[in-house]
């Protein structure tokens, strides 16, 4: 199931990391005034365990919510655009699902720590700079940490909902997750376990009649938003 809408995420990933490199390049005065593009209505914040399911997800309920009014952003987009740059690597086989990716997963994980603790809101701002007005309806595919979450809602304290996905565990290994020490283990997949109060949990089981029962109550919640905006 997760397989689905894959060619039509990599564009969307592929904009974002696009957008990143351009930031990158840009004078930080050039970045600032950028920043200053028109509110959203709505941020979905999602978070989730490693194959629990995130894009799958968050695939469907942006062709739900209509790709005219609501666009997925991806925190890890500019980070994989500075870690290519600063490392000399390919960055299109980092954004794929590939052993390359697997062979810089952990190190990239350190190097995105390192800028965090440089800047905790670092690669939010990257993610959200310039990003079109005519999308009301930003979701946020891959919150890992507790300074993201602190981020939005500091920034979109009113447009901030926080969503999570939950998978068993047998069923995230029948997507093919293994355990793997220091990406398992590491803050970027641990540290939103707890502290958390989610104004949403979605459960992605393979059970789509429960599943398509939380995304309507959460797009009934998006609608709602919009509507009064």
């Amino acid at each position: 199931m997760e397989e689905v809408k894959k060619s039509q995420k990599r564009k969307s990933s592929g904009d974002n990391e696009e957008k990143a490199i351009d930031l990158i390049k840009k004078p930080k005065s050039s970045q600032q005034d950028e920043e200053s593009s028109e509110q959203p209505s709505v941020v979905l914040l999602f978070s989730g365990k490693r194959k629990s399911g995130k894009d799958f997800v968050t695939d469907i309920l942006q062709q739900r919510i209509g790709q005219d009014v609501c666009t997925i952003l991806r925190l890890s987009g500019p980070l994989k655009a500075q870690y290519a740059k600063d490392h000399n690597l390919k960055l299109d086989k980092l954004l794929d699902a590939t052993e390359y990716k697997e062979k810089y997963r952990a190190d990239m994980i350190k190097w995105g720590e390192e800028k965090r603790n440089q800047d905790p809101g670092y690669f939010c701002r990257l993610t959200t700079t310039d990003v079109p007005s005519s999308f009301k309806v930003w979701i946020i595919s891959d919150a890992r940490r507790q300074t993201d979450v602190k981020y939005f809602k500091e920034h979109f304290t009113k447009e901030t909902l926080t969503v999570r996905v939950e998978a068993e565990l047998k069923v995230r290994e029948s997507r093919g997750f293994v355990f793997t020490k220091g990406v398992d283990d590491a803050e970027s997949e641990c540290d939103l376990d707890t502290g958390i109060s989610w104004d949403f949990t979605l459960h992605n089981n393979g059970d789509k009649h429960t599943l398509d029962k939380e995304l309507n109550s959460l797009i009934e919640c998006v609608n709602e938003r919009i509507s009064k905006n």
